[in-house]
Protein backbone atom coordinates (compact mmCIF):
# COMPACT_ATOMS: atom_id res chain seq x y z
CA UNK A 1 0.00 0.00 0.00
CA UNK A 2 2.84 2.36 0.87
CA UNK A 3 4.49 1.70 -2.49
CA UNK A 4 1.26 2.52 -4.31
CA UNK A 5 0.91 5.81 -2.42
CA UNK A 6 4.50 6.75 -3.25
CA UNK A 7 4.05 5.91 -6.93
CA UNK A 8 0.82 7.93 -7.12
CA UNK A 9 2.50 10.87 -5.38
CA UNK A 10 5.49 10.76 -7.76
CA UNK A 11 3.24 10.60 -10.82
CA UNK A 12 1.15 13.52 -9.51
CA UNK A 13 4.26 15.64 -8.90
CA UNK A 14 5.66 14.88 -12.36
CA UNK A 15 2.31 15.72 -13.97
CA UNK A 16 2.17 19.02 -12.07
CA UNK A 17 5.71 19.89 -13.15
CA UNK A 18 4.83 19.10 -16.76
CA UNK A 19 1.76 21.35 -16.63
CA UNK A 20 3.73 24.19 -15.03
CA UNK A 21 6.47 23.97 -17.66
CA UNK A 22 3.88 23.87 -20.43
CA UNK A 23 2.15 26.98 -19.07
CA UNK A 24 5.44 28.84 -18.69
CA UNK A 25 6.42 27.89 -22.23
CA UNK A 26 3.15 29.30 -23.56
CA UNK A 27 3.44 32.56 -21.66
CA UNK A 28 7.19 33.16 -21.96
CA UNK A 29 8.06 31.56 -25.29
CA UNK A 30 5.08 31.05 -27.56
CA UNK A 31 3.36 34.33 -26.70
CA UNK A 32 6.52 36.42 -27.02
CA UNK A 33 8.47 35.01 -29.97
CA UNK A 34 8.03 34.56 -33.70
CA UNK A 35 7.12 31.07 -34.89
CA UNK A 36 10.12 29.37 -36.46
CA UNK A 37 12.52 31.96 -35.11
CA UNK A 38 15.73 31.27 -33.18
CA UNK A 39 14.25 32.59 -29.93
CA UNK A 40 11.25 30.24 -30.21
CA UNK A 41 13.49 27.25 -30.90
CA UNK A 42 15.88 28.09 -28.05
CA UNK A 43 13.04 28.57 -25.57
CA UNK A 44 11.46 25.28 -26.57
CA UNK A 45 14.73 23.38 -26.15
CA UNK A 46 15.22 24.88 -22.69
CA UNK A 47 11.63 24.01 -21.73
CA UNK A 48 12.55 20.35 -22.23
CA UNK A 49 16.20 20.37 -21.11
CA UNK A 50 15.88 22.23 -17.80
CA UNK A 51 13.31 19.91 -16.16
CA UNK A 52 15.37 16.92 -17.28
CA UNK A 53 18.45 18.43 -15.61
CA UNK A 54 16.42 19.10 -12.46
CA UNK A 55 15.26 15.49 -12.26
CA UNK A 56 18.83 14.32 -12.90
CA UNK A 57 20.12 16.50 -10.06
CA UNK A 58 17.52 15.06 -7.68
CA UNK A 59 18.15 11.42 -8.56
CA UNK A 60 21.81 11.16 -9.61
CA UNK A 61 23.16 10.64 -6.09
CA UNK A 62 20.74 7.90 -5.08
CA UNK A 63 21.11 6.26 -8.48
CA UNK A 64 24.83 5.81 -7.79
CA UNK A 65 26.05 8.14 -10.52
CA UNK A 66 29.75 9.11 -10.42
CA UNK A 67 30.37 12.14 -8.22
CA UNK A 68 31.70 14.21 -11.12
CA UNK A 69 28.44 13.62 -12.98
CA UNK A 70 26.45 14.64 -9.90
CA UNK A 71 28.41 17.89 -9.83
CA UNK A 72 27.79 18.51 -13.54
CA UNK A 73 24.00 18.22 -13.28
CA UNK A 74 23.60 19.64 -9.76
CA UNK A 75 24.24 23.32 -10.42
CA UNK A 76 21.97 23.83 -13.46
CA UNK A 77 19.37 21.34 -12.24
CA UNK A 78 19.02 22.66 -8.70
CA UNK A 79 19.25 26.30 -9.73
CA UNK A 80 16.44 25.78 -12.22
CA UNK A 81 14.23 24.39 -9.45
CA UNK A 82 14.70 27.63 -7.50
CA UNK A 83 14.11 29.80 -10.56
CA UNK A 84 11.08 27.70 -11.49
CA UNK A 85 9.49 28.32 -8.09
CA UNK A 86 9.82 32.10 -8.17
CA UNK A 87 9.19 32.39 -11.90
CA UNK A 88 5.90 30.54 -11.43
CA UNK A 89 4.93 32.73 -8.49
CA UNK A 90 5.84 35.90 -10.41
CA UNK A 91 3.87 34.79 -13.47
CA UNK A 92 0.84 34.00 -11.31
CA UNK A 93 1.00 37.60 -10.08
CA UNK A 94 1.58 38.96 -13.59
CA UNK A 95 -1.24 36.97 -15.21
CA UNK A 96 -4.14 39.08 -13.85
CA UNK A 97 -2.25 42.26 -14.71
CA UNK A 98 -1.68 40.98 -18.25
CA UNK A 99 -5.36 40.19 -18.73
CA UNK A 100 -6.48 43.56 -17.36
CA UNK A 101 -4.02 45.37 -19.61
CA UNK A 102 -5.24 43.53 -22.71
CA UNK A 103 -8.88 44.16 -21.76
CA UNK A 104 -8.19 47.87 -21.39
CA UNK A 105 -6.46 47.97 -24.76
CA UNK A 106 -9.45 46.19 -26.32
CA UNK A 107 -11.80 48.79 -24.86
CA UNK A 108 -9.59 51.57 -26.17
CA UNK A 109 -9.65 50.04 -29.65
CA UNK A 110 -13.44 49.65 -29.51
CA UNK A 111 -14.00 53.32 -28.64
CA UNK A 112 -15.15 55.42 -31.69
CA UNK A 113 -12.41 57.56 -33.19
CA UNK A 114 -13.01 61.23 -34.05
CA UNK A 115 -14.29 61.74 -37.61
CA UNK A 116 -11.71 62.63 -40.19
CA UNK A 117 -11.09 62.49 -43.91
CA UNK A 118 -9.02 59.34 -43.64
CA UNK A 119 -6.92 57.09 -41.46
CA UNK A 120 -5.00 58.87 -38.71
CA UNK A 121 -1.29 59.26 -39.17
CA UNK A 122 0.89 56.88 -37.21
CA UNK A 123 4.36 57.94 -36.20
CA UNK A 124 7.18 55.94 -37.73
CA UNK A 125 9.96 54.38 -35.73
CA UNK A 126 12.01 51.29 -35.18
CA UNK A 127 9.12 49.41 -33.57
CA UNK A 128 5.34 49.74 -33.41
CA UNK A 129 2.73 48.20 -31.14
CA UNK A 130 -0.16 48.21 -33.52
CA UNK A 131 -2.68 45.44 -33.89
CA UNK A 132 -2.51 46.00 -37.68
CA UNK A 133 0.44 43.60 -37.82
CA UNK A 134 1.02 39.87 -37.41
CA UNK A 135 0.64 38.27 -34.03
CA UNK A 136 4.04 36.66 -33.52
CA UNK A 137 2.49 33.73 -31.73
CA UNK A 138 0.17 32.89 -34.60
CA UNK A 139 0.61 30.31 -37.34
CA UNK A 140 1.46 32.92 -40.01
CA UNK A 141 3.86 34.86 -37.86
CA UNK A 142 6.91 33.88 -39.85
CA UNK A 143 6.38 36.69 -42.31
CA UNK A 144 5.41 40.32 -41.94
CA UNK A 145 2.81 42.09 -44.06
CA UNK A 146 3.88 42.16 -47.72
CA UNK A 147 2.98 44.90 -50.18
CA UNK A 148 1.50 43.60 -53.43
CA UNK A 149 1.54 45.35 -56.79
CA UNK A 150 -1.55 47.09 -58.07
CA UNK A 151 -4.20 44.80 -59.44
CA UNK A 152 -7.26 45.41 -61.54
CA UNK A 153 -8.34 48.28 -59.31
CA UNK A 154 -4.97 49.94 -59.60
CA UNK A 155 -4.43 50.05 -55.83
CA UNK A 156 -1.97 48.14 -53.68
CA UNK A 157 -3.09 45.54 -51.12
CA UNK A 158 -1.53 44.17 -47.97
CA UNK A 159 -1.64 40.46 -47.18
CA UNK A 160 -0.71 38.67 -43.96
CA UNK A 161 -2.06 37.65 -40.58
CA UNK A 162 -3.48 40.52 -38.58
CA UNK A 163 -3.82 40.86 -34.83
CA UNK A 164 -6.97 41.53 -32.84
CA UNK A 165 -8.69 44.65 -34.04
CA UNK A 166 -7.20 44.67 -37.59
CA UNK A 167 -10.68 44.75 -39.14
CA UNK A 168 -12.26 47.21 -36.74
CA UNK A 169 -14.89 49.50 -38.35
CA UNK A 170 -13.66 52.90 -39.49
CA UNK A 171 -15.60 56.11 -39.10
CA UNK A 172 -17.36 57.79 -41.91
CA UNK A 173 -14.88 59.44 -44.20
CA UNK A 174 -13.63 59.30 -47.73
CA UNK A 175 -14.80 55.71 -48.19
CA UNK A 176 -18.40 56.32 -47.26
CA UNK A 177 -20.57 56.73 -44.19
CA UNK A 178 -20.14 54.05 -41.57
CA UNK A 179 -18.75 51.41 -43.99
CA UNK A 180 -16.32 48.97 -42.35
CA UNK A 181 -12.99 48.97 -44.14
CA UNK A 182 -9.91 46.81 -43.97
CA UNK A 183 -6.40 47.50 -45.12
CA UNK A 184 -6.87 46.68 -48.74
CA UNK A 185 -7.43 48.14 -52.13
CA UNK A 186 -7.58 51.89 -52.18
CA UNK A 187 -6.93 52.17 -48.39
CA UNK A 188 -4.30 54.77 -47.43
CA UNK A 189 -3.53 52.74 -44.28
CA UNK A 190 -2.21 49.87 -46.36
CA UNK A 191 1.10 51.48 -47.32
CA UNK A 192 1.58 52.56 -43.68
CA UNK A 193 1.00 49.01 -42.41
CA UNK A 194 3.43 47.68 -44.96
CA UNK A 195 6.01 50.28 -44.04
CA UNK A 196 5.72 49.49 -40.31
CA UNK A 197 6.61 45.88 -41.09
CA UNK A 198 9.14 46.24 -43.86
CA UNK A 199 10.47 49.77 -44.23
CA UNK A 200 12.92 49.81 -41.35
CA UNK A 201 10.47 48.82 -38.59
CA UNK A 202 9.59 45.73 -36.55
CA UNK A 203 5.86 45.24 -36.19
CA UNK A 204 4.80 44.02 -32.74
CA UNK A 205 1.17 43.40 -31.92
CA UNK A 206 -0.18 44.80 -28.69
CA UNK A 207 -0.80 41.28 -27.41
CA UNK A 208 2.84 40.32 -27.96
CA UNK A 209 4.06 43.58 -26.46
CA UNK A 210 2.04 43.01 -23.28
CA UNK A 211 3.23 39.39 -23.08
CA UNK A 212 6.86 40.52 -23.36
CA UNK A 213 6.50 43.18 -20.69
CA UNK A 214 4.75 40.81 -18.25
CA UNK A 215 7.13 37.93 -18.92
CA UNK A 216 10.21 40.12 -18.75
CA UNK A 217 9.16 41.63 -15.43
CA UNK A 218 8.41 38.19 -13.97
CA UNK A 219 11.73 36.76 -15.16
CA UNK A 220 13.65 39.73 -13.77
CA UNK A 221 11.95 39.39 -10.38
CA UNK A 222 12.61 35.63 -10.23
CA UNK A 223 16.27 35.93 -11.23
CA UNK A 224 16.88 38.76 -8.76
CA UNK A 225 15.28 36.76 -5.95
CA UNK A 226 17.27 33.61 -6.70
CA UNK A 227 20.50 35.55 -7.21
CA UNK A 228 20.18 37.28 -3.85
CA UNK A 229 19.33 34.00 -2.13
CA UNK A 230 22.32 32.25 -3.71
CA UNK A 231 24.68 34.98 -2.57
CA UNK A 232 23.38 34.59 0.97
CA UNK A 233 24.27 30.89 1.01
CA UNK A 234 27.66 31.10 -0.71
CA UNK A 235 28.94 33.94 1.49
CA UNK A 236 28.48 31.62 4.51
CA UNK A 237 26.18 31.64 7.54
CA UNK A 238 25.89 34.59 9.89
CA UNK A 239 26.17 34.27 13.66
CA UNK A 240 22.97 34.47 15.67
CA UNK A 241 23.09 34.76 19.47
CA UNK A 242 20.32 33.52 21.76
CA UNK A 243 20.21 33.52 25.56
CA UNK A 244 18.28 30.67 27.15
CA UNK A 245 17.56 30.82 30.92
CA UNK A 246 17.38 27.39 32.57
CA UNK A 247 15.88 26.91 36.02
CA UNK A 248 18.23 24.13 37.19
CA UNK A 249 21.43 25.51 35.71
CA UNK A 250 23.94 26.31 38.48
CA UNK A 251 25.44 29.76 38.83
CA UNK A 252 28.85 28.45 37.75
CA UNK A 253 27.48 27.59 34.28
CA UNK A 254 25.94 31.02 33.69
CA UNK A 255 27.09 32.32 30.29
CA UNK A 256 28.10 28.88 28.94
CA UNK A 257 28.16 29.14 25.13
CA UNK A 258 27.14 26.34 22.75
CA UNK A 259 27.73 26.89 19.02
CA UNK A 260 24.91 25.06 17.21
CA UNK A 261 25.67 23.95 13.64
CA UNK A 262 23.00 22.13 11.65
CA UNK A 263 22.13 21.17 8.08
CA UNK A 264 25.45 21.90 6.40
CA UNK A 265 24.55 19.54 3.53
CA UNK A 266 27.96 19.00 1.98
CA UNK A 267 27.44 17.53 -1.46
CA UNK A 268 27.92 18.15 -5.18
CA UNK A 269 27.16 21.87 -4.76
CA UNK A 270 28.51 22.88 -1.33
CA UNK A 271 32.01 21.53 -0.71
CA UNK A 272 35.24 22.08 1.18
CA UNK A 273 35.22 25.88 0.83
CA UNK A 274 31.81 26.01 2.49
CA UNK A 275 33.03 23.80 5.34
CA UNK A 276 36.01 26.09 5.86
CA UNK A 277 33.74 29.16 6.04
CA UNK A 278 31.65 27.46 8.71
CA UNK A 279 34.68 26.38 10.74
CA UNK A 280 36.17 29.88 10.62
CA UNK A 281 32.86 31.42 11.70
CA UNK A 282 32.41 28.99 14.59
CA UNK A 283 35.96 29.43 15.85
CA UNK A 284 35.61 33.21 15.87
CA UNK A 285 32.75 32.91 18.38
CA UNK A 286 35.11 31.12 20.85
CA UNK A 287 32.41 28.71 22.13
CA UNK A 288 32.67 26.50 25.18
CA UNK A 289 31.16 23.59 23.22
CA UNK A 290 30.20 22.87 19.61
CA UNK A 291 27.08 20.87 18.70
CA UNK A 292 26.67 19.57 15.13
CA UNK A 293 23.04 18.46 15.08
CA UNK A 294 22.74 16.42 11.89
CA UNK A 295 22.46 16.58 8.11
CA UNK A 296 26.14 17.24 7.70
CA UNK A 297 26.39 15.51 4.32
CA UNK A 298 24.58 14.36 1.20
CA UNK A 299 26.91 11.65 -0.06
CA UNK A 300 29.46 9.03 0.87
CA UNK A 301 32.70 9.42 2.78
CA UNK A 302 34.53 8.44 -0.41
CA UNK A 303 33.07 11.41 -2.28
CA UNK A 304 32.81 13.97 0.52
CA UNK A 305 35.58 13.04 2.94
CA UNK A 306 37.86 15.80 1.58
CA UNK A 307 35.01 18.34 1.83
CA UNK A 308 34.53 17.51 5.52
CA UNK A 309 38.25 17.65 6.34
CA UNK A 310 38.24 21.24 7.74
CA UNK A 311 36.02 20.02 10.60
CA UNK A 312 39.14 18.76 12.38
CA UNK A 313 40.05 22.45 12.84
CA UNK A 314 37.04 23.17 15.07
CA UNK A 315 38.10 24.55 18.44
CA UNK A 316 36.18 24.83 21.72
CA UNK A 317 36.90 24.46 25.43
CA UNK A 318 34.93 21.23 25.96
CA UNK A 319 35.04 19.74 22.47
CA UNK A 320 32.67 19.13 19.54
CA UNK A 321 29.73 16.71 19.52
CA UNK A 322 27.72 15.19 16.67
CA UNK A 323 24.34 13.51 16.20
CA UNK A 324 22.97 12.02 13.01
CA UNK A 325 20.32 13.60 10.82
CA UNK A 326 18.02 11.96 8.30
CA UNK A 327 20.41 12.62 5.42
CA UNK A 328 23.20 10.70 7.12
CA UNK A 329 21.04 7.60 6.77
CA UNK A 330 20.66 8.32 3.05
CA UNK A 331 24.46 8.60 2.81
CA UNK A 332 25.74 5.77 5.02
CA UNK A 333 25.35 6.75 8.66
CA UNK A 334 27.78 4.19 10.06
CA UNK A 335 30.67 5.32 7.89
CA UNK A 336 30.00 8.97 8.71
CA UNK A 337 29.79 8.36 12.46
CA UNK A 338 33.20 6.69 12.26
CA UNK A 339 34.61 9.43 10.04
CA UNK A 340 33.52 12.38 12.19
CA UNK A 341 35.14 10.60 15.14
CA UNK A 342 38.39 10.57 13.13
CA UNK A 343 37.93 14.30 12.55
CA UNK A 344 37.83 14.94 16.28
CA UNK A 345 34.08 15.13 16.90
CA UNK A 346 32.38 12.97 19.54
CA UNK A 347 29.28 11.15 18.20
CA UNK A 348 26.43 10.81 20.68
CA UNK A 349 24.50 7.74 19.54
CA UNK A 350 21.69 7.54 22.08
CA UNK A 351 24.30 8.45 24.66
CA UNK A 352 25.04 11.03 27.34
CA UNK A 353 28.07 12.85 28.66
CA UNK A 354 28.17 14.32 32.17
CA UNK A 355 29.83 17.71 31.78
CA UNK A 356 30.93 19.77 34.81
CA UNK A 357 27.61 21.61 35.26
CA UNK A 358 25.00 19.79 33.14
CA UNK A 359 24.33 16.61 31.20
CA UNK A 360 24.73 16.63 27.41
CA UNK A 361 22.74 13.89 25.64
CA UNK A 362 22.23 13.01 22.00
CA UNK A 363 19.83 10.70 20.16
CA UNK A 364 19.90 9.23 16.68
CA UNK A 365 17.58 10.67 14.07
CA UNK A 366 14.16 9.08 13.58
CA UNK A 367 15.21 8.06 10.04
CA UNK A 368 17.49 5.54 11.73
CA UNK A 369 14.44 3.48 12.65
CA UNK A 370 14.53 2.09 9.11
CA UNK A 371 17.90 0.51 10.01
CA UNK A 372 17.04 -0.41 13.58
CA UNK A 373 19.04 2.57 14.88
CA UNK A 374 16.34 5.06 15.80
CA UNK A 375 16.28 7.37 18.82
CA UNK A 376 16.42 5.68 22.23
CA UNK A 377 15.58 8.20 24.95
CA UNK A 378 15.77 5.64 27.71
CA UNK A 379 19.36 4.78 26.79
CA UNK A 380 20.32 8.43 26.53
CA UNK A 381 18.42 9.83 29.52
CA UNK A 382 16.86 7.02 31.52
CA UNK A 383 19.30 6.66 34.40
CA UNK A 384 20.51 10.22 34.83
CA UNK A 385 20.34 12.43 37.92
CA UNK A 386 17.14 14.47 37.42
CA UNK A 387 18.45 17.25 39.64
CA UNK A 388 21.00 18.18 36.96
CA UNK A 389 20.24 20.28 33.90
CA UNK A 390 19.91 18.23 30.70
CA UNK A 391 20.66 19.54 27.21
CA UNK A 392 19.61 17.25 24.35
CA UNK A 393 20.93 17.19 20.78
CA UNK A 394 18.28 15.82 18.39
CA UNK A 395 18.15 16.59 14.68
CA UNK A 396 14.37 16.77 14.22
CA UNK A 397 12.13 19.00 16.37
CA UNK A 398 9.34 16.38 16.27
CA UNK A 399 10.92 14.43 19.15
CA UNK A 400 10.30 17.34 21.56
CA UNK A 401 7.45 15.50 23.28
CA UNK A 402 9.79 12.60 24.14
CA UNK A 403 12.23 15.15 25.50
CA UNK A 404 9.50 16.65 27.70
CA UNK A 405 8.63 13.21 29.12
CA UNK A 406 12.28 12.60 30.02
CA UNK A 407 12.76 15.89 31.82
CA UNK A 408 15.02 17.61 29.28
CA UNK A 409 15.59 21.30 29.97
CA UNK A 410 16.73 22.33 26.47
CA UNK A 411 16.60 20.54 23.11
CA UNK A 412 18.79 21.78 20.24
CA UNK A 413 17.60 20.84 16.74
CA UNK A 414 17.74 21.72 13.05
CA UNK A 415 16.18 19.90 10.07
CA UNK A 416 13.62 22.52 9.01
CA UNK A 417 16.00 25.02 7.35
CA UNK A 418 13.45 27.61 8.48
CA UNK A 419 11.59 26.69 5.28
CA UNK A 420 14.67 27.64 3.16
CA UNK A 421 12.62 28.94 0.22
CA UNK A 422 9.60 31.09 1.00
CA UNK A 423 6.76 30.09 1.10
CA UNK A 424 8.26 26.75 2.17
CA UNK A 425 8.07 27.85 5.79
CA UNK A 426 4.31 27.33 5.70
CA UNK A 427 4.80 23.74 4.56
CA UNK A 428 7.47 23.22 7.22
CA UNK A 429 4.99 24.34 9.88
CA UNK A 430 2.70 21.46 8.93
CA UNK A 431 5.37 18.86 9.73
CA UNK A 432 7.27 20.43 12.62
CA UNK A 433 6.20 21.83 16.00
CA UNK A 434 8.70 24.68 15.62
CA UNK A 435 10.20 25.86 12.33
CA UNK A 436 12.85 28.21 13.70
CA UNK A 437 13.77 29.93 16.94
CA UNK A 438 13.08 29.29 20.62
CA UNK A 439 9.79 27.96 22.00
CA UNK A 440 8.70 26.36 25.26
CA UNK A 441 6.91 23.03 25.64
CA UNK A 442 6.00 22.53 29.30
CA UNK A 443 9.22 22.69 31.30
CA UNK A 444 11.31 22.02 28.19
CA UNK A 445 12.60 24.65 25.78
CA UNK A 446 13.24 23.88 22.11
CA UNK A 447 15.62 25.82 19.91
CA UNK A 448 15.58 25.15 16.15
CA UNK A 449 18.38 26.47 13.95
CA UNK A 450 17.74 27.42 10.32
CA UNK A 451 20.96 25.64 9.38
CA UNK A 452 24.34 26.60 7.97
CA UNK A 453 23.86 25.29 4.44
CA UNK A 454 21.11 24.44 1.98
CA UNK A 455 19.63 21.29 0.53
CA UNK A 456 19.08 21.11 -3.23
CA UNK A 457 19.34 24.62 -4.64
CA UNK A 458 22.06 26.62 -2.84
CA UNK A 459 19.44 29.31 -2.33
CA UNK A 460 17.64 30.73 0.71
CA UNK A 461 14.77 33.19 0.56
CA UNK A 462 13.22 34.45 3.78
CA UNK A 463 15.24 32.00 5.88
CA UNK A 464 18.90 33.10 6.06
CA UNK A 465 21.47 30.52 7.10
CA UNK A 466 22.95 30.84 10.57
CA UNK A 467 25.23 29.43 13.20
CA UNK A 468 23.57 30.00 16.55
CA UNK A 469 25.52 30.66 19.71
CA UNK A 470 23.20 29.56 22.52
CA UNK A 471 24.19 31.17 25.80
CA UNK A 472 22.89 29.34 28.84
CA UNK A 473 21.70 31.57 31.69
CA UNK A 474 21.17 30.60 35.32
CA UNK A 475 18.29 32.03 37.34
CA UNK A 476 20.62 31.93 40.32
CA UNK A 477 22.83 34.51 38.62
Amino acid sequence: MTVVVVVVAVVAVLALLALVHRWLWVRLVRDTTRAGGAARRTGTVLAFALPVLALAALTAGRAGAPFWLQQVVAWPGYMWLAVLLYLTLAMLVAEPARRLWLRRLARTEAAPAPPGPGAPDTPGGPATTSDNCPDLAGPTAAGAAVSQPAGAGGAGTVQGATAVGAQAPRPAGAHGAGTPQTAGAGDPAAPEAAQSASAGGVCVSRRVFVARVAGGAAAAAALATVGTGTYGVLRGPRVKRVQVPLARLPRAAHGFRIAVVSDVHLGPVLGRAHTQRIVDTVNRTQPDLIAVVGDLVDGSVHDLGPAAEPLRLLRSRLGSYFVTGNHEYFSGARQWVDHVRELGLTPLENARRELPHFDLAGVNDVQGESEGQGPDFRAALGDRDRSRTAVLLAHQPVVIHDAVRHGVDLQLSGHTHGGQLWPGNYLAELANPTVAGLERYGDTQLYVSRGAGAWGPPVRVGAPSDITVVELASYQA
